[in-house]
């Protein structure tokens, strides 16, 4: 074979190994949901855990000893201030009654025979017929008539407030508890029988506790204005009830480094009850023009948070930034965006920093 030969056949050796060499590899892009920065006003809070506490609390004590003769009310019923609970015998305060007015009667007419003989006594034109000593002595008697008469009106008053302890009736508008007696119980007032505890439900307080390094702002916020607190019942998360803060504890709890605070809310539907848990959230202030994202979008890497954001040639971009507080379903973005920008929501494991992305509309989106 010739030196010609042989160089075409190598030529077409290496034209044959050019041909076959498989082509680089490019990998598709990932699919991934997106959701736009949004721009917005939303609150400064403090979330806590506290406990509804009824605004008043009543325990129903007797002011008379005897025995219960009727109940006038049923267990858990409502009640409001001047309705009948309980009566107790009101026979033997009667007869007490009855015998002061018969001493007043008594003490009464002696104070008017007294009166009647001093005016007679000074009625004496003839000085001679009158010693000192007998007009001193019958105005003595008129003094210790007129003192009885003062004695026996007292003790009427104190009578009459015995017969009207007989009748006990609510001092408050609220919901009764369980009944502590039956009709028969003879009840005693030293120590005093409970009876009763009633309480009031409505407004109800929201008692809870905050850090005392969370004490500086809100003091700063109270300074300016009345702090809003939202109330809201461990299996209803998304129906808060708006009420107000009312009270701050004037100390911080050595022991613990807390302060106590109290919120009042309305409850004319009785849906808060004394004693449950609930969350109480206490709005400080508000922050202006928030960028906010949908709380999926934020992702932690050994830098710190971080999200992807889309650009117009559909790359992503790894951005850190400074998550803020939650807001519902989104979370303030402190540090790191701007309004309209796209953010990865959903995907994130399949996507390479620079690396194109193909949008895809999340699950259970309308066609």
């Amino acid at each position: 074979m010739t030196q010609t030969a042989l160089f075409l056949v190598g030529v077409s050796l290496l034209a044959a190994c050019h041909k076959s060499a498989p082509p680089a590899f490019e990998r598709p892009p990932s699919p991934v949901t997106v959701a736009a920065a949004q721009k917005q006003d939303v609150p400064r809070y403090l979330d806590e855990v506290g406990k509804c506490v009824a605004r008043e609390s009543v325990t129903i004590e007797p002011q008379v000893s005897g025995p219960i003769t009727a109940i006038h009310f049923a267990d858990g019923a409502d009640v409001k201030t001047g309705d009948t609970l309980f009566t107790i015998d009101v026979r033997p305060y009667q007869a007490q009654l009855d015998a002061a007015q018969a001493r007043l009667a008594q003490s009464q007419a002696t104070a008017d025979l007294a009166k009647q003989q001093l005016a007679r006594l000074d009625s004496l034109t003839d000085p001679a017929a009158m010693s000192q000593q007998d007009r001193d002595v019958r105005k003595n008697a008129l003094d210790v008539a007129a003192a009885q008469v003062k004695a026996a009106e007292a003790a009427i008053a104190t009578a009459k407030l015995d017969v009207g302890y007989c009748t006990i009736v609510s001092p408050i508008d609220g919901r009764a508890g369980h009944r502590l007696v039956d009709i028969g119980n003879v009840v005693e007032t030293n120590p005093g029988t409970p009876l009763v505890v009633l309480q009031r439900l409505d407004p109800v307080y929201a008692e809870f506790t905050i850090s005392e390094d969370d004490l500086g702002a809100v003091q700063q916020n109270m300074a300016t204005k009345k702090l809003q607190v939202e109330i809201r019942l461990p299996e209803e998360p998304d129906v808060p009830r708006a009420g107000e803060l009312t009270f701050l504890d004037n100390a911080v709890n050595a022991g613990t480094g807390t302060v106590s605070l109290r919120a009042t809310i309305e409850n004319k539907d009785h849906r808060f009850w004394p004693g449950r848990f609930v969350k109480v959230r206490l709005v400080l202030s508000t922050l202006e023009g928030a960028i906010l994202v949908p709380a999926s979008a934020p992702q932690l890497s050994a830098r710190g948070p971080f999200v992807y954001v889309i650009k117009e040639d559909s790359t992503a971009e790894l951005r850190p930034v400074t998550p803020g507080q939650r807001q519902g379903d989104l979370v303030v973005v402190e540090k790191g965006l701007e309004p309209g920008e796209r953010v990865v929501i959903a995907g994130q494991m399949g996507v390479m920093p620079g690396a194109k992305v193909r949008v895809v509309e999340p699950a259970g989106t309308p066609q």
